[in-house]
């Protein structure tokens, strides 16, 4: 089969990004006789029809969806190819960090980043569930932490170690003994975007599991630690996250803290690494991780 006509792929894009032609057609600077032109022309190529119509809103179908999604991730991977190409960079970085780390780790020191980075944009994204650059074709790179092994296309710069552990309050953990099964009599406070850190930390410390006698979820391990330093419970923190609260004495580690293997990795895909940018980026990543 032959391919449909690219700017009517990268019209129909538009429209599934924003369900509106209006939109779309002030995106790619046309009016919207043309987005509609379009989509026409893509319709009449596959032979059926893409959107529905939601009240105002225009959605793509199952099928158009999916077309949708790999007509996106194309267009950022041509994109890049065509940066690679010409020997310049984009002067924006759109960079996903773990909320926690985002918020504990990174935006004090944001300043002193940008700083670095001169003329050089970082967007931060924070990322409720970390997932792997390859799943984020939107985004140029990524911070990882924990068991993480890039995937081929992928470079993974190592810029910090991290140490793990059980943080509570000091009244709760004042209640607990020596053996970490006391912490059985608390709440354990558990984020769904890591939900195997528990798990984790038992194996790594090797600290025979914990029957909790409760357990309470939170979307994101942000959520979990905020419900830690008002007292709820337990919850299983990477050091970087909370060093703050530790210095102030909002939580302490009853148990310690154990190294884990990988850290905190920057991803970039293997072509921008060697980038300017992302060089000065992971070279101040790299600085600030030694100080931390």
């Amino acid at each position: 089969m032959r391919l449909p006509p690219l700017n009517a792929v990268r019209a129909f894009e538009a429209v599934c990004r924003h369900g509106s032609i209006l939109k779309a057609a002030e995106e790619l600077k046309v009016v919207r006789g043309a987005v509609r032109q379009q989509i026409a022309t893509l319709e009449g190529h596959f032979g059926r029809k893409l959107f529905v119509r939601d009240g105002r809103r225009l959605v793509p179908t199952a099928e158009a969806s999916a077309f949708a999604e790999a007509s996106g991730a194309a267009f950022d991977i041509l994109q890049r190819a065509a940066y690679e190409l010409s020997g310049t960079g984009p002067g924006r970085i759109r960079l996903g960090v773990p909320s926690a780390f985002a918020v504990w780790w990174l935006m004090p020191r944001v300043a002193d980043m940008q700083a670095s980075l001169g003329d050089m944009t970082v967007d931060i994204v924070p990322m409720t569930v970390v997932e792997p650059l390859l799943m984020h074709p939107e985004l140029d790179a990524v911070i990882m932490g924990g068991e993480y092994r890039p995937s081929a296309g992928v470079t993974a710069v190592r810029f910090m170690e991290d140490e793990f552990g059980p943080v509570a309050t000091l009244a709760l953990a004042a209640t607990l003994s020596e053996s970490p099964a006391a912490m059985g009599r608390l709440t354990r406070l558990a984020s769904r975007s890591v939900p195997k850190l528990w798990d984790e930390w038992f194996a790594e410390s090797g600290t025979p599991p914990v029957a909790f006698s409760h357990v309470q979820e939170f979307e994101d391990l942000l959520l979990a630690l905020g419900a830690a330093r008002s007292g709820l419970g337990i919850a299983l923190a990477p050091r970087a996250s909370i060093e703050d609260d530790l210095q102030r004495g909002q939580l302490v580690a009853p148990y310690g803290f154990i190294a884990r293997p990988s850290g905190y990795s920057l991803c970039c895909r293997t072509p921008d690494a060697k980038r300017p940018a992302f060089s000065a980026l992971s070279d101040w990543l790299r600085r600030c991780g030694r100080s931390s």
